[in-house]
């Protein structure tokens, strides 16, 4: 009898130690631009099915500029399909399809205006469905593109801000993303956030230690080529050559202490940072007026009053030959955002049918490092926002903390081939 009432107790620990096990992978959500202007995602979105069976994935939501919708995450998860029955036999706690579809949602296709925020989508809605779920652990919010459907959950829900933990792969996607940031850092300060700008350029960008057999090149011809049909597909973006810009912030969570990101991960290093670099200009800039990089640049032009609601779209400034859009806030005074992805030298020029708002000229300079020398302007954070690291030592050509990331690369592509191996 005793024998069997070990036995018993030996059995419930068992279990218990399983549900504690279970229970203690991440939870999260990805928030993906899939099928919009950079074709990375899909690449990213395969790495992610592949290694689905480390999270509890609550959402898989479409946030994208351009053409891209939630089809583009089921396209991916019915290769995964196919190939599921064989990754299974290695890794038997990855989801079913049927499951995976279930979470899939289609969220913002346009960039917010001026305030920062719009109308609520399906993908918004259900990142505070998720964030307000009864859980012992935060829900971690992977953005790969846009924060707009991130911004719109804060706005419609701030309560969930203590909810959630955010990494967002900003740089370029923070250009696009400039009103919905802004509203962000100058609301919800005490945002939970990992902001990389340059750390995830480190997943692509070769250092001088590199294995050869493993550059962004030559990685699919020796080890996903081949096997099963998320490889058939891989080819088709980028010709197989591995970027997956948005792999970090899923990496981030593999390997390292997701609790800390002041210490190494895959997914990179971060300091903590008490601001957010912004710069506004009443009137025109020049060469003179030097910005950080990533940095969010406002201008703001005086015009007519006009009868338009405050915050109507009625001018547009071209940079880099790429238009954004600028809006009316009342009595007469307009304004622009953009945010320059790189350390660059860049001019503009306006264009609108208001002839005070046609043809205004000016230039900027933006440098190294992010978020650069304190000025008035800048959005005060609270104390778990994080950015990418200073150090000199960790740069990457021009790109700022790359390599906290680069320095893993043998590490984390020996792990993703091993995986490719399970699939014939």
């Amino acid at each position: 009898m005793r024998f069997l009432t070990s036995l018993v107790l030996l059995c419930l620990v068992n279990l218990c130690l399983a549900c504690s096990s279970a229970s203690q992978k991440p939870r999260v959500l990805i928030s993906t631009d899939i099928g919009g202007t950079d074709p990375d995602d899909f690449q990213s979105m395969i790495h992610a099915l592949m290694y689905a069976d480390q999270f509890q994935l609550e959402g898989l939501i479409s946030s994208p500029f351009g053409n891209g919708t939630k089809a583009d995450i089921e396209m991916i998860i019915d290769l995964y399909a196919k190939d599921l029955g064989q990754l299974k036999e290695h890794a038997p706690d990855l989801p079913e399809p049927e499951a995976l579809r279930a979470i899939c949602k289609q969220g913002s296709k346009l960039e917010a205006p001026f305030k920062g925020y719009s109308t609520a989508s399906e993908g918004s809605d259900w990142i505070i469905e998720c964030a307000k779920r009864d859980a012992d652990q935060p829900l971690w919010v992977l953005v790969w593109g846009g924060i707009e459907d991130v911004a719109q959950a804060l706005h419609d829900a701030p309560e969930i801000t203590k909810k959630i933990r955010v990494y967002w792969i900003g740089g370029p996607n923070k250009k696009w993303s400039s009103n919905a940031y802004a509203y962000i850092a100058d609301n919800h300060p005490n945002l939970y956030m990992i902001e990389a700008n340059a750390t995830y350029r480190g997943w692509f960008m070769e250092d001088e230690n590199a294995p050869e057999n493993m550059s962004g090149a030559a990685y699919y011809n020796n080890f996903i080529k081949g096997h099963g049909a998320m490889a058939d597909n891989f080819i088709n973006h980028y010709k197989g050559h591995i970027k997956m810009g948005d792999t970090p912030s899923l990496a981030y969570l593999m390997n390292g202490n997701a609790n800390d990101p002041t210490t190494d991960s895959w997914g990179g290093k971060f300091e903590k940072i008490d601001r957010s670099a912004r710069n506004i200009f009443e009137g025109n800039s020049s060469i003179k007026d030097t910005v950080s990089a990533y940095a969010i640049l406002e201008w703001r032009f005086k015009g007519p009053e006009i009868d338009v609601p405050q915050d109507s779209s009625c001018f547009t400034m071209e940079i880099q030959k790429q238009q954004w859009l600028g809006y009316y806030l009342g009595k007469g005074i307009y304004t622009v955002r953009y945010s320059p992805k790189r350390p660059e030298t860049g001019s503009y020029v306006t264009h609108s049918t208001i002839k005070e708002l046609d043809g205004l000229k000016g230039q900027y300079m933006s440098t190294n490092p992010w978020p650069g020398k304190p000025n008035k302007d800048d959005f005060v954070l609270g104390n778990q926002w994080y950015g990418d690291m200073p150090n000199a030592e960790l740069f990457l050509e021009d790109q700022q903390g790359a390599r906290t990331i680069s320095k893993f690369r043998k590490d984390y592509l020996i792990d993703w081939a091993k995986r490719w191996s399970w699939v014939e």
